[in-house]
């Protein structure tokens, strides 16, 4: 296995960013829908490299960016409801609903606790027995087996002031709906986090059915760069293919030992995803048979979505590809990471803070 620096090597960037800017011979429009992706490309300064025909823009790959206002007001409620702990991943916390957000509910006298792990907010039920912790569950396919461990391992203990708000989401209902209609796009990068889990193969549908190529990514610079290469080649060449350019992590069918693990505890659903609205059998709800691990069912949460107030923020557009961070009004005026209107600037991996921190146009 090749060492990380290897990965770095500037001179085989340098090399690929070549290759990419002499096989292309018409402006092309990528999406990169993986908010490691994103990050990375603006901490390596790849995008200095791309050549002017090329158009790299986010998608809808920050779990924290799609998560629904309404999914934002569940959180809150529960937060706020009697001797509960709110757990969840500190990004979560500054993202606003139609209702504020967990940090406001946090100053108005709610226990909301930063976790690192579902593990770790199991750990705070088993101190805690008096009180109910919640879990707020967000993230794709890559970080649902852990949440499904942590309520397997709660059945086991008995653990019964323990329970989840699922959030999560899977990706490939929501590239149908991005690719539907006017999209725009000659080609996807997709996440090698997700295609760890679900495969090469999953990606297939999409290729053949919306006519577009599809190039599965590592994080690394060497690792995007030859990507972009890839994709190039099968965008010049009008092919409509799927290529696993992360072989080392990715492999055909993905993790079936973890999806079959993740299926015993989770069901398809519904979900809500900011800026696209609901997408049939894009989310993961909790199963009968472990409802009592549901904090829906548990604390009879139905949140009513609320229109929020217009803040002219365009964190919607950005995720799906419809401008970029800095095309709105606030950025970088009015919405900072000090003070943030949305969750793209709020998250690690959101593309407004990425052009905030790195630069961009």
């Amino acid at each position: 296995m090749k060492h990380v620096d290897e990965y770095r090597d500037q001179a085989i960037v340098r090399s690929l960013a070549s290759r990419l800017a002499g096989q292309i011979d018409r402006p092309l429009r990528f999406m990169e829908v993986c908010g490691t992706h994103t990050m990375n490309i603006f901490r390596f300064g790849l995008r200095s490299l791309f050549p002017m025909s090329l158009e790299v823009v986010s998608g809808p790959g920050c779990p924290v960016c799609v998560t629904a206002p309404v999914d934002i007001d569940a959180c809150i409620a529960a937060a706020e409801s009697k001797n509960v702990i709110m757990a969840t991943f500190g990004d979560l916390v500054r993202v606003p609903g139609s209702r504020g957000s967990l940090a406001e509910s946090r100053a108005r006298g709610a226990e909301v606790e930063i976790v690192y792990s579902p593990i770790d907010a199991l750990g705070l039920a088993r101190a805690q027995p008096d009180k109910l912790v919640v879990f707020a569950g967000i993230g794709f396919e890559t970080t649902v087996p852990t949440v499904a461990a942590a309520v397997m391992q709660a059945a086991t203990l008995n653990l019964d002031n323990f329970c989840v708000l699922s959030l999560h989401k899977v990706m490939p209902p929501v590239f149908s709906r991005l690719l539907t209609g006017d999209h725009r796009l000659d080609g996807l990068l997709c996440p090698g986090h997700v295609a760890t889990i679900i495969g090469r193969q999953a990606f297939e549908p999409l290729a053949a059915d919306y006519s577009i190529p599809c190039v599965i990514s590592g994080f690394e610079p060497v690792d995007i760069m030859q990507a972009l290469v890839q994709l190039a080649a099968l965008a010049v060449s009008r092919e409509a293919r799927v290529v696993n350019a992360y072989p080392r992590a990715v492999d055909e069918f993905g993790n079936l030992r973890a999806r079959e693990f993740v299926n015993r505890i989770f069901q398809p659903a519904d979900a809500d995803w900011r800026g696209m609205g609901t997408i049939e059998n894009s989310g993961l709800s909790i199963r009968d048979a472990y409802a009592r691990f549901d904090a829906r069912r548990r604390l009879d949460l139905e949140v009513v979505a609320v229109a929020p107030s217009s803040t002219g923020c365009r964190c919607g557009d950005v995720i799906c590809g419809r401008c970029r961070p800095v095309d709105c009004g606030h950025f970088g005026n009015s919405c900072t990471p000090v003070n943030p209107l949305g969750p793209c600037m709020v998250s690690s991996e959101g593309s407004c803070a990425a052009y905030y921190r790195y630069g961009g146009n």
